[in-house]
């Protein structure tokens, strides 16, 4: 048997959530994370404080609630971590996902 067209008309007007600009910075730096997860190698000195970093930001990640200030508090913790890294290569890539950050903080729905 096959479904009748208006099946997919129903599934298609069900009501989506309205994405607000805290939802989609909280999506973007959700990815930045999963991002800055990759570039991190536990062998490399001076990273300790970064794995560190990333826990704490799991656990801000998980809350349902999105608190701007404690967002960018973060930010600027990463940024701190960064700076214990050794190696110059490795710190100029966290660093780009340290600028990510901050524009994934800045972004805004669009206007319909």
């Amino acid at each position: 048997m096959t479904a009748n067209r208006g099946d997919n008309a129903v599934v298609s007007k069900k009501r989506k959530k309205e994405l607000t600009d805290a939802d989609l910075q909280k999506r973007s730096v959700k990815l930045v994370v999963m991002h800055l997860k990759k570039k991190v190698d536990p062998k490399v000195p001076g990273i300790q404080n970064v794995i560190e970093w990333i826990d704490k930001m799991d656990e801000v990640l998980a809350k349902d609630e999105f608190d701007r200030a404690e967002y960018l508090e973060m930010r600027r913790q990463l940024y701190n971590a960064i700076e214990w890294v050794i190696d110059v290569d490795v710190r100029a890539s966290l660093r780009r996902s340290w600028y990510s950050f901050g524009k994934a903080m800045d972004k805004k729905v669009p206007k319909k």
